[in-house]
């Protein structure tokens, strides 16, 4: 039975990446993908996946009026569509994962969404709360703050590099406006309005 799967993670955690190498793997075995990415985060273009590491492909996107479900439906009956792939996961609405769900469900075709758990508050994106709460498989990819221990927390950076804790939750940005940090230095940087030093035993223990 196809099923739902969440790849979730801080910033910079390779979720692009692993996604992109999902893809390579069907398609060398002659299978049929489809890829969306959000409209919303068009930094390495409209229509692009791209890693941090320089693998990227282009991708249709979606915004809140996307009927995936239909979309899909719709191309398989033009070719064969063995997997669906969606970067950005955090920015699908509730009725998109459900329609993720109907892909995987009534289609047969596995889907792996790829996005953030929580935003720079620790808050829960609605497309993130939904595939949590109704994803058949959840994957958990790790990222590295800087003390050593698993970054869990997005840190959002303002234009000086300084750390914010009140804003919107949606901001697009990289590395210059993100930083993925574990629990503790996430809260010491917004509490003391500094990014934490890293590298001294004061700072990791």
């Amino acid at each position: 039975m196809a099923k739902l799967y969440f790849y979730y993670a801080s910033m910079n955690a390779g979720k692009s990446t692993t996604l992109l190498q999902a893809d390579y793997n069907y398609r060398e075995r002659g299978m049929g993908t489809m890829l969306y990415t959000a409209a919303v985060d068009n930094r390495a273009g409209d229509g692009m996946i791209a890693s941090r590491i320089a693998l990227a492909s282009p991708a249709a996107t979606f915004d809140e009026t996307t009927d995936l479900f239909a979309e899909v439906a719709a191309e398989r009956a033009r070719r064969p569509v063995d997997c669906v792939l969606v970067d950005e996961a955090q920015f699908l609405t509730r009725r998109q994962v459900d329609g993720l769900a109907r892909i995987a469900d009534l289609l047969g075709i596995p889907v792996l969404a790829y996005g953030l758990r929580t935003d720079f508050r620790g808050g829960l994106f609605e497309g993130s709360a939904a595939l949590l709460g109704i994803a058949d498989s959840l994957v958990e990819l790790k990222a590295v703050c800087g003390c050593g221990r698993k970054a869990t927390m997005n840190l959002r950076l303002d234009a000086s590099g300084q750390p914010v804790g009140d804003g919107q939750q949606t901001e697009i940005g990289g590395n210059d406006r993100y930083v993925a940090l574990c629990r503790r230095h996430h809260r010491a940087a917004i509490e003391a309005g500094v990014m934490p030093l890293f590298g001294t035993p004061a700072a990791n223990g």
